[in-house]
């Protein structure tokens, strides 16, 4: 039996997996909203690490809150952490949505290679997928803040945790709760194979996991920064999120504002654009290792010019406070035993120093194809390989982001603005989003995002819940029924979320070892509908408890989740067509 587009939608809105966020661009923003209404992120307003930060500046306060989350989060991409599908079964769910050249196109888990370097270092091996057969992929699965709090619990992890995703929808909604960031600022992107958010911030600042990179560590050649570059480098945008709205490369219709995406296009192009300096060159040489066989560096030894290999020269910068691309590479030159130098020049190489002085003197603009050619020309004369080095060089200094085309898409409305500030308390701002449900989609997913039963219609949980958790399913597997109840219920009964009415799913109880009694429940009819999927089961929950019942027999756990009265039906009628 097909499923409607809105079930198929919400429930995504609950399990929130790669593939899901990609097929429902609207999904990235709804995650936001959630994290926006949890009180957890509110709470870091009161830990002393942010006193008075409200009276710093926009980038120290943003600075001040990346170390925090250096701190307290790391970056997991452990495959096993949300289990198992295959691309059959995830491709016959999407089929009436989108097809399967298309999700190719702009996922990595269904055949996206990317550029040429995805090619060279074999995507599946590069994320760990080679382990597994072809069909098989892994789900990931993005986390709320709760989720992400809730790995300290798990073996191996002492903070919290969470994908690219996950991070990039953290980073979005604290800049915003903490360093007082407005919404229209912040530009969450994903690409095929990552996502990371651009803040419209002094000449912009992107976010990459964990860390951030403003335009100055955007191009100072380090392997930070190397790894920051390379999705947007090698991959295409697939999908900008903001308040406003979101385009995807692969959808007609946008809903961002057209004017909102100009202003973030143009902003990012900047960002990623320099002019081609003496510091500038010297970080491009440390970032393209290969190129340095160019060049060498001419120093003074005891008054009389002495040479050493660009390559040699660059080795000493490591564990030392000195660099060969600013104001130290004196000191650093000054501290290279006399003996590593050649007192005459090395042939086929080109002289740093001269070769600085002439791009100090030419004022070049590598956007310019006859500044590209002087260049050319210049090192040619010092080395045979200076096409290479040069285009190199080129677009080391100007990545041109490959961005969903505007003039392609129709642009529609999203809906009323979210109109959610900087000044707003969490009270003002759930109010604020309660208004705006029944006339704004994305608010409306972002409460199933928020995992609220009391606000929510039950289904799209329950659907998510008995369909994508396989990872209590296969951790269960050779238990018996009692086995399994018996370890579940002996399991701490607090949830990883702190209020009423919001549920982890299964595999999020099975992981962290802990649930709610209604939490508790689920997981077990998860694990015991998979067994006997034609079996009558039920559940009927209360403020204070939940009970079980599976063909007469019946479990019952005590409750704090304050759930309205209902009964859930979770046998053969979970198979629902809306």
């Amino acid at each position: 039996m097909r499923r409607s587009k809105e079930l198929e939608l919400r429930s995504s809105a609950v399990t929130l997996s790669d593939m899901e966020v990609f097929i429902f661009p609207r999904l990235m923003y709804s995650l936001l909203l959630a994290n926006l209404m949890s009180p957890r992120i509110w709470r870091w307003r009161d830990d002393p690490w942010f006193d008075r930060i409200e009276r710093a500046k926009p980038y120290r306060r943003i600075n001040r809150l990346k170390q925090f989350i250096m701190d307290h989060y790391v970056f997991n991409l452990d495959l096993d952490t949300w289990g198992l599908t295959t691309k059959d079964k995830e491709l016959e769910r999407f089929r009436d949505f989108i097809d399967a050249g298309t999700l190719a196109q702009s996922n990595a888990l269904f055949g996206y290679e990317g550029d040429k370097y995805y090619f060279s270092i074999d995507i599946r091996t590069h994320f760990g997928l080679d382990k597994y057969e072809g069909d098989v992929i892994p789900y990931w699965k993005t986390e709320t803040v709760e989720a992400m709090d809730a790995f300290k619990f798990k073996p191996s992890y002492a903070n919290g945790a969470g994908e690219c995703v996950s991070l990039a929808a953290l980073y979005a909604a604290a800049l915003f709760i903490v360093a007082r960031i407005p919404l229209e600022d912040i530009f969450l992107m994903a690409t095929p194979l990552h996502s990371q958010n651009f803040i419209d911030v002094d000449e912009g600042i992107l976010t990459n996991n964990r860390r951030l990179l403003t335009k100055a560590m955007w191009f100072n050649g380090t392997a930070l920064s190397a790894q920051a570059r390379r999705a947007i480098e090698n991959e295409r945008v697939t999908i900008v999120a903001h308040e406003s709205g979101h385009i995807h490369a692969v959808y007609d219709e946008a809903t961002i504002d057209p004017v909102a995406y100009g202003r973030f296009s143009e902003r990012l192009r900047s960002f990623l654009r320099t002019p081609i300096r003496e510091e500038i060159l010297v970080n491009f040489l440390r970032h393209h290792r290969e190129t340095q066989n160019c060049f060498q560096i001419r120093w003074p030894v005891h008054g009389s010019d002495h040479y050493i290999s660009a390559e040699h020269a660059f080795s000493y910068e490591h564990g030392s406070p000195y660099k060969l691309s600013d104001s130290t590479r004196a000191k650093l030159l000054d501290d290279i035993d006399e003996e590593e130098y050649q007192t005459t020049p090395i042939p086929g190489r080109m002289v740093l120093n001269d070769f600085e002085a002439f791009i100090r003197d030419s004022q070049l603009d590598c956007s310019r194809p006859e500044d590209i050619q002087r260049l050319k020309q210049e090192l040619g004369q010092g080395c045979e390989r200076a096409g290479i080095a040069i285009d190199a060089l080129a677009a080391f200094c100007c990545v041109e982001p490959r961005l969903p085309d505007p003039s392609a898409k129709r642009f529609v409305s999203e809906g009323e603005p979210l109109g959610l500030r900087p000044d707003m308390n969490r009270e003002q701002l759930i109010s604020r989003l309660e208004g705006l449900r029944s006339r704004h989609p994305v608010v409306d997913l972002a409460f199933y995002s928020y995992r609220d039963l009391n606000r929510t219609d039950p289904w799209p949980f329950l659907l998510a819940a008995l369909e994508r958790n396989p990872v209590s399913l296969e951790a269960a597997r050779e238990m018996s029924d009692a086995e399994v109840i018996g370890l579940v219920s002996e399991m701490p009964g607090e949830s990883i979320y702190d209020e009423e009415a919001r549920l982890a799913q299964p595999d999020e109880v099975w992981n962290y070892g802990r649930g709610d009694g209604v939490e508790k429940a689920i997981l077990i009819a998860n694990i015991l509908h998979e067994r006997r999927p034609d079996a009558h089961l039920e559940l009927r929950v209360e403020p204070q408890r939940a009970r079980l019942t599976l063909d007469g027999d019946v479990l019952e756990f005590a409750s704090t989740k304050g759930l309205e009265p209902q009964t859930w039906p979770l046998g053969q009628g979970i198979a629902l067509s809306d």
